[in-house]
């Protein structure tokens, strides 16, 4: 398993929460730019495979939850250069969302990019 406090957890450092995709607000075509990722068993077949979020996808849909770990989440994503201030921007205009919250969602894309370059 996965799971908070598994083996896993426990070896790695981190764990992962599934939820339904139903319970996640997303950028349009989301779908089409899923990433497979593979485990090979010992002779080098494929022994599991799982979709995941694109990063910038997954990245607009913690933002748009908003809480204080999630802004974290996406902090860490742009200092470590694994999304892009300028494709998240895309992304997030690409949600089906009110223009109150896509505007307090890209003000906070701008404000931390800023200060993660040190403009």
């Amino acid at each position: 398993m996965l799971g908070e406090l598994s083996t896993f957890h426990d070896t790695w450092g981190f764990y992962v929460h599934g939820l339904s995709i139903e319970a996640a607000t997303l950028p349009a075509g989301w779908e089409e730019r899923t990433v497979t990722v593979r485990t090979l068993d010992a002779l080098g077949r494929v022994e599991n495979r799982g979709l995941c979020l694109e990063a910038h996808d997954l990245a607009a849909s913690k933002l748009y939850a908003y809480r204080e770990k999630d802004r974290d989440f996406v902090r860490t994503l742009l200092v470590e250069g694994l999304v892009s201030a300028d494709v998240l921007l895309a992304r997030v205009d690409e949600l089906s969302v009110d223009d109150t919250t896509k505007g307090r969602m890209t003000k906070w894309i701008q404000v931390t990019a800023d200060e993660i370059s040190g403009a």
